[in-house]
């Protein structure tokens, strides 16, 4: 009997295909075109909402390691990305349009899974009778519905937190008369577009910034931002220098105009090869539509800037993993019904293919040939990051994969000595466990 997947985001389509691989039949429920979350403007599956990089891709960083191991697995949103990658330095960054669309079609071409265009209202909507086990991978934006019916399910155990995204401007509207372009710590012409400010044109735009006005929270929501995303103008209210030591920071840049360290600087990553729109890096925000293109003209670069998207903030739900799901990532509350992706608390483009591409191994082993897999060890990437769902905690928060989420190291060393230790620990834990799985 074939499994249900609800969404086609990234934990879905890659837990899809691993089921496929695995000679096990799914079926994608997909709720856009006929309804799009707040965040979501495009009917293909994979859709990237937020920006369009997929971060580091040095292997001696976690989210570059999770890569690795992603690729060794059969990752089809790692095989994408490096099929329809964009110039972004040392990070892998995507052509978003090229990559949904590659991931939509390896989805409508693999033969065991069928994609349905509907949205599914509950846990126990009648279109997922008959299937062995059904897969949640909504997304952190499931439908208010389908939120409720989960809300139920597990007790009131869920949580939730604001994510935003960032604006995303023509390049052709950039003034490169007071920009350049250049990757941090590289020499010659990088692959990011920076927009330099001095000391008195940065306190301005910071000023500004705290005083706008944003887009208020709803009555009955407590408004939590995730560390890792922070609005922009949420880091301004934590002090005047606090987006130069963050996104705004200088360092590794030197403005070639001047022969010198800007005070601070803007920058703007492509959305697509042609380079002709670019993401502005970090600047997620929550500002009113008309402050945003007021304020952010005033960096001296944009000051003509063509906005193609402006940014927005929308609600991110997810449950307390810990409580609320066993290590197969199967709801205690509902046996046969499991989570994949960031509805489970992971954090994350990478992480969250990261997710469902492991529920869709696992599962596709056990349903598949009838053999049960041992999660990676936990000093792997992967095996770091679902431990973190494993690992109970007062206060339960979504997090990036990192090291930090995994044992110490046994001896004390220097901080370069550590930064490779973590990654060869990983890989020689994963040599040892890898030939273990089944062909």
């Amino acid at each position: 009997m074939p499994i249900a997947i609800i969404g086609g985001g990234l934990a879905g389509c890659e837990c899809a295909l691993a089921l496929a691989r695995a000679g096990v039949a799914s079926t994608i429920f997909e709720c856009k075109p006929a309804h799009f979350s707040p965040a979501h403007v495009s009917p293909g599956l994979a859709e990237l909402v937020c920006s369009n990089s997929l971060r580091s891709d040095e292997p001696v960083t976690a989210v570059g390691l999770l890569k690795v191991e992603m690729a060794a697995l059969g990752s089809a949103v790692i095989a994408v990305a490096r099929e329809t990658a964009v110039p972004a330095g040392k990070a892998l960054a995507v052509d978003r349009e090229n990559f949904s669309a590659a991931m939509t079609a390896r989805i409508e071409n693999e033969p065991l899974v069928t994609l349905v265009r509907r949205e599914i209202m509950s846990l126990s909507d009648p279109a997922l009778a008959g299937f062995e086990a059904v897969v949640v991978a909504a997304g952190p934006l499931a439908t208010d519905r389908l939120a409720t019916s989960l809300h139920e399910a597990i007790g009131g155990e869920s949580l939730y937190f604001y994510d935003a995204i960032a604006p995303i401007v023509t390049t052709e509207s950039v003034d490169m008369e007071q920009a350049f372009w250049q990757s941090r710590w590289q020499e010659g012409e990088g692959d990011y577009c920076n927009c330099p400010l001095d000391e008195a044109q940065y306190k301005a735009f910071v000023a500004e910034l705290v005083a706008a006005r944003k887009v208020p929270s709803r009555e009955f929501e407590k408004e939590l931002h995730f560390e890792g995303c922070l609005p922009i103008e949420a880091m301004a209210e934590r002090g005047e220098r606090t987006l130069a030591f963050g996104p705004m920071k200088p360092i590794g840049l030197t403005d070639p105009k001047t022969g010198r360290r800007p005070y601070a600087v803007v920058q703007l990553r492509p959305e697509n090869v042609a380079k002709s729109t670019l993401n502005l890096v970090g600047f997620q925000t929550k500002l009113v539509y008309g402050e945003q293109e007021r304020i952010f003209r005033m960096i001296p670069a944009l000051h003509a800037a063509e906005f193609t998207r402006l940014g927005s903030i929308h609600r991110n739900t997810f449950v307390n993993a810990p409580r609320v799901l066993n290590d197969r990532l199967e709801l205690l509350a509902r046996p046969g019904t499991y989570l994949a992706g960031q509805i489970t608390g992971v954090e994350g483009y990478v992480e969250s293919a990261a997710c469902g591409l492991w529920l869709g191994v696992q599962l596709g082993a056990r349903l598949g040939r009838g053999v049960e897999i041992a999660p990676p060890p936990v000093v792997t990437a992967l095996g770091a990051l679902l431990g973190h769902l494993r690992t109970p905690a007062k206060k339960f928060q979504p997090s990036n994969v990192n090291f930090g989420l995994t044992p110490p190291l046994e001896e004390r060393m220097k901080k370069a000595n550590r930064k490779l230790a973590y990654p060869q620990r990983a890989g020689e834990a994963w040599d040892n466990w890898f030939p273990a799985l089944p062909e």
